[in-house]
């Protein structure tokens, strides 16, 4: 087993063997990025593997200044974006407008507990663009201008959309809570 600056060098030169242990040691971890942007894990699967061929083509770029699973999680991200790009005119669309909305600003969910797959399920649920800025902006740290000038929006469409997005996550756990309180008195 090589260690990272080892698996760098040799992936650097093309070494089949190094590859593999590079997508073996990190494809977990990149695929639950790749399943933030996308509803299918199909769809994460075609990401990871458009991912990894940008990271074995330009591991030679790598400088070793900070983590490489950051360096590899950006080439991620940006190859998410891209696929959301060409994809986009596949995707159903929400009008905006027609977008049912609640306000449930007074709702608390402090005392509930959801499990990790619940809440990516909400994440997963929301509308393409929707889920985008969402994980662009709340996960990823990105600023509303960063996220306008990858997706070609506004900043102020990115900024509605994810107000948008977490009224939706809002509605759709507070369904879910229901749905928990339901259970729990059977």
């Amino acid at each position: 087993m090589l260690n990272e600056k080892q698996l760098v060098k040799q992936c650097a030169k093309h070494d089949r063997r190094a590859q593999k242990q590079l997508f073996d040691r990190y494809s977990g971890l990149l695929l639950g990025i790749c399943r933030r942007y996308v509803a299918e894990t199909s769809e994460a699967e075609d990401i990871l593997q458009e991912g990894f061929l940008k990271i074995y083509l330009k591991i030679r770029e790598y400088k070793g200044t900070g983590p490489l699973m950051a360096w590899m999680a950006r080439i991620i991200i940006n190859t998410a974006i891209t696929h959301y790009h060409k994809n986009r005119k596949h995707h159903f669309h929400y009008d905006i407008e027609e977008v049912n909305e609640t306000d449930i600003e007074g709702f608390m969910f402090n005392d509930l507990d959801f499990t990790c797959d619940e809440l990516l399920n909400v994440i997963g649920s929301l509308p393409q663009g929707y889920r985008m800025i969402f994980n662009l902006y709340a996960v990823e740290g990105f600023k509303h201008k960063e996220i306008a000038e990858l997706l070609e929006i506004d900043v102020n469409t990115s900024k509605s959309q994810y107000s948008r997005a977490r009224k939706l996550i809002r509605k759709k756990l507070e369904n879910l809570s229901k749905a928990h309180n339901i259970k729990g008195k059977k």
